[in-house]
């Protein structure tokens, strides 16, 4: 009897000791492909927070100008290209998981093709930004001011797409070193090139705004170098006609996943909507803006985990191993709660301070510590939510995520906002928190879809999906163009 509850207890701490080894073992994956990420992500978004420092210091209406061209247009673009290469890093994650490694440089083209296509239609935005924001309820003068601004971001939207494109393929071979080396060249230059041409040589705005530019030039000629010459040999043969085949399929998986993002990352650009017609619209505009950039920075922490999940999820499922995709979703999520539970105490604590990296006006610091207990729960609820819709990304389950989306946020959120806004005139703060209980509704649904998914079948349906496109991509070898 001795003997066998002692090999039970021995069975038991085994199992333990195994199960502690795994969940080791999944931290250092995770944070292979998550530690580059929120690197790449926030020194991305880093850039124009850096802009946004630069310009805020010249005048408070050009601030508002940039914080709506930034805030409104250009985050309704990134919003739609994250979700589209969300898309990609499903297809290459799986693809890469189950050993398929040609099929990644094809994904790749064929991204290049969807992306260059709706930058395109969407460039009109920034070329019309003026009589747009106008049309939106924004102040006249900061919309003119924003329509000037605007078309800076045309090359800079054309830069990101190329860029954010090969970030995806890179990271779903976990191929990050080389993408945090230029993530982290090209914040470090912008702060040097803005500084020099902005205060040095005196070129004021117009510099900070070439800076910009330049910004997103380096890590594109960088990661395609690498791509092109020998960095990914297993995945990329080339230019191929390959990409024009089955391309209606990446299409399809692209704009259900472009809207799942969309619709998420654009969430607080209805905010600054809805509160540019209020009173005293330029202190408004600024302290919402700030606290967005820093939401934003903390959000680029929180998509550094929605980039881990995507490509664990993915490549565990690819391998088809039920198990191990469990393990990174808890591992993931749980993580990436955490550190949204560390930076929600962070900025309960410093208030008005943080406000004067961005401005000098003390209305605006008061009105961002006013802001800040709104700005703490949101970023609470963002360390959570960003990392569950990147296990639905990995599994290929962006459609389902967009109807959740457009129900919390649109439907929920926004008129609860208009509600508590205007109707009962709690004004910003009251649009605020009716767009936070939209963000909890659909925090809620995520975590029960994910809780109640058969994740087995999850591997059936994702073998399935890389076997549909065996038949079209494997002669890839035979229409090498170059």
């Amino acid at each position: 009897m001795e003997g066998e509850i002692h090999e039970k207890l021995l069975l038991e701490a085994k199992n333990k000791e195994t199960l502690m080894k795994k969940i080791w073992e999944e931290n250092k994956q995770m944070w292979i492909v998550s530690g580059p990420a929120i690197l790449i992500r926030c020194s991305t978004f880093g850039v124009h927070v850096v802009s946004q420092a630069f310009i805020g210091q010249f005048s408070s209406s050009v601030l508002a100008a940039y914080a709506l061209v930034f805030t409104v247009l250009f985050r309704f673009y990134l919003g739609i290209l994250m979700g589209i290469n969300g898309g990609l890093g499903t297809l290459c994650g799986q693809a890469y998981g189950a050993k398929q490694y040609h099929k990644l440089g094809i994904y790749l083209q064929q991204q290049w093709l969807i992306l260059f296509v709706i930058t395109a239609l969407l460039s009109p935005l920034f070329v019309f930004a003026a009589p747009i924001l106008k049309a939106l309820g924004q102040d006249e003068h900061i919309a003119e001011g924003a329509g000037s601004l605007a078309l800076w971001f045309i090359p800079m939207i054309f830069l990101y797409a190329v860029c954010f494109s090969c970030n995806t393929y890179l990271q779903a071979q976990s191929k990050n070193f080389i993408l945090s080396c230029f993530a982290v060249l090209s914040f470090l230059q912008h702060i040097f090139v803005s500084w020099l041409l902005a205060i040095r040589f005196e070129f004021g705005v117009g510099g900070v705004m070439v800076s910009t530019v330049l910004a997103y030039l380096v890590p594109n000629v960088g990661q395609l170098a690498y791509i092109m010459c020998g960095g990914c040999r297993e995945t990329w043969r080339g230019f191929t006609t390959a990409c024009f085949k089955d391309l209606g399929l990446t299409v399809k998986l692209s704009i259900s996943s472009g809207v799942m993002i969309c619709l998420e990352f654009c969430y607080t650009t209805v905010l600054i909507l809805l509160t540019g017609n209020m009173g005293n619209a330029e202190v408004t505009v600024d302290a919402l803006s700030i606290c967005l950039n820093i939401s934003g920075w903390a959000l680029m922490i929180s998509f550094g985990f929605l980039a881990s999940a995507s490509v664990r999820v993915s490549n565990e499922l690819g391998r088809r191993d039920a198990k191990a995709a469990k393990l990174a979703i808890v591992v993931s999520v749980l993580t990436s709660f955490v550190i949204g539970l560390v930076l929600f105490t962070f900025f309960l604590v410093f208030k008005e301070s943080s406000a004067y990296m961005f401005t000098q006006s003390p209305d605006v610091a008061k009105a961002v510590a006013r802001l800040s207990p709104l700005l703490a729960f949101t970023i609470l609820l963002n360390g959570l939510q960003p990392a569950l819709s990147g296990v639905a990304s990995g599994a290929g389950r962006q459609g389902f995520v967009a109807y959740v989306n457009l129900g919390s946020y649109y439907l929920i959120g926004v008129p609860l906002g208009v509600v508590l806004g205007y109707v009962f005139d709690f004004q910003v703060e009251g649009v605020w928190i009716g767009m936070i209980i939209g963000i909890v509704f659909q925090t809620c649904v995520l975590i029960i879809m994910t809780c109640t998914t058969n994740w087995d079948e999850q591997v059936a349906l994702a073998q399935i999906r890389i076997n549909k496109r065996s038949s079209t991509t494997d002669q890839t070898n035979d229409d090498i163009a170059t």
